[in-house]
């Protein structure tokens, strides 16, 4: 009895630790999932990682997953960081989702797609202001 009880609680922490280290951004972070870049989780890379070292498949796997899906990447680690990354452009007052787009456009030097986009508009009263409520968003989970 107690030979099929080990086994049933060795099969069980197998299955476990399989599931768990096969793409272990997508199930630890399924909120980051859609990133297309950034800073790499070191956490995340280090359990993919160690399903490497133990079963190289599910390992390969893992981060073939990870990337796929952007979760292995920190959140907001590709946005701007610094003042020098921010350009200010005045557009005047009452501003339509197709100007903003044909702005933007224009500013960066190619077509933007703004359809799929959530656009929130907001005041600022100087400069500096647009700064730290910039910071705000970029460090807000």
């Amino acid at each position: 009895m107690n030979l099929l009880k080990s086994k049933t609680v060795k099969a069980a922490a197998l299955i476990a630790a399989t599931l768990h280290l096969s793409a272990c951004g997508t199930i630890l972070y399924p909120e980051r999932k859609g990133q297309v870049s950034g800073q790499i989780d070191a956490g995340v890379a280090a359990l993919n990682g160690i399903g490497l070292l133990f079963f190289l498949v599910p390992g390969v796997i893992a981060f073939a997953v990870d990337f796929s899906n952007g979760t292995i990447y920190l959140p907001n680690s590709a946005d701007a960081s610094g003042e020098d990354d921010v350009r200010i452009v005045h557009a005047g007052k009452d501003l339509t989702a197709d100007q903003l787009q044909q702005l933007i456009s224009a500013e960066v030097g190619q077509p933007v797609d703004l359809s799929q986009a959530q656009i929130r508009s907001e005041k600022a009263a100087t400069q500096a202001a647009i700064h730290m409520r910039l910071n705000e968003l970029t460090v807000a989970p």
